[in-house]
């Protein structure tokens, strides 16, 4: 190069060096909220939210150079939900990301105007969020569980882990909009398994206790845990209390299974954090939630604990060994 074209494109360079540096720190770092139901402490929630951010960075977003991450947390208990609602709202992120059903009910309730990316919810057009899976159509979308028909599949499994079993004891929390939506199906499916359901609304720890402890008086039952805040914080407790009086239950996640629960069959939710994130990118990027479809998990993973089973006195059938994704010893 000679040297006159080398000082030109030196000059050029330098005249454009200042217009990148000022159009960089022109940049308005956008914020992002996340409003999670479980309590902070929570080694498996914190994961969710990990997965959130390694989706975000793979995307060139990252948490305290070009976007402002503010986690608000429900601890297991309704009113604490609600209030970080309305008070990420009152913060005024760009877009919220919600884990699970009552985080997305708390928000709808709160706001039509900020986008919403739920991770983790069932049936979002059955629970009001969406008005279709395709064109949700407000400012609402994100990655979804399953429909309420799943619990046909707990029932299912809970038979086949204990064939015996007549009777089931169905976990719910009555502030969450996924639970309300699952128990009918409960009902009108349980009779196919020759099992009969009752339900059981649980808000707290002494609730529980009290619940397992009297529907134990009985022989031949078991427990369907249905997914909910109050069932994720006190996850340890219900399986101390299923193994106590050695009762078979089945869980929506492995995480249950890993805190000493017998058998889950549901998604693993740092798989649609990860997914929401690319939600977050499109709407920072100027798409709407009303025109992004929602989208559902497609890998199911059945996990079986063989200690829990041995506590409860269980064969599992090969067969279901066989066809588990996991196996915890």
């Amino acid at each position: 190069m000679k040297r006159r074209e080398f000082i030109t494109l030196l000059g050029g360079a330098a005249v454009a060096w200042p217009l990148v540096a000022r159009a960089q720190q022109g940049e308005r770092t956008r914020r992002i909220g996340v409003l999670v139901a479980p309590l902070e402490s929570d080694r498996e929630a914190q994961r969710w939210i990990s997965a959130l951010r390694e989706g975000l960075e793979k995307l060139g977003r990252n948490d305290g150079r070009n976007v402002r991450i503010d986690v608000r947390w429900g601890a297991g208990d309704a009113q604490r939900l609600r209030a970080s609602a309305v008070e990420l709202v009152g913060s005024k992120p760009d877009v919220i990301v919600a884990g699970g059903g009552s985080a997305v009910e708390r928000l709808k309730q709160a706001t039509q105007t900020i986008s919403v990316v739920f991770a983790a919810v069932s049936d979002p057009v059955g629970g009001g969020f969406v008005a279709s899976v395709a064109r949700p159509g407000g400012n609402i979308t994100g990655f979804a569980l399953y429909e309420y028909s799943i619990v046909a599949k707990w029932l299912e499994l809970l038979k086949q882990l204990a064939p015996s079993i007549d009777r089931v004891a169905v976990l719910y929390d009555p502030n969450d909009p996924t639970n309300r939506g699952q128990l009918p199906e409960i009902a009108s499916r349980a009779p196919a398994f020759a099992v009969q359901s009752s339900t059981f609304s649980v808000r707290n720890a002494a609730e529980i206790t009290d619940t397992i402890d009297a529907f134990a008086n009985k022989p031949n039952g078991g427990l369907v845990v249905l997914p909910n805040p109050v069932a994720v914080v006190h996850r340890e407790l219900i399986a101390a209390l299923a193994t106590k009086h050695r009762l078979p239950a089945v869980y929506p996640y492995r995480f249950h299974v890993a805190s000493g629960g017998l058998a889950s069959y549901g998604v693993d939710f740092a798989a649609l954090y990860r997914g929401a994130a690319s939600y977050v990118d499109r709407i920072l990027k100027g798409e709407k939630p009303a025109e992004l479809p929602v989208q559902f998990a497609t890998k199911f993973e059945l996990v079986i604990n063989l200690k829990a089973a041995a506590a409860l006195g269980l064969d599992i059938p090969v067969s279901l060994l066989a066809r588990a994704d996991e196996v915890i010893e």
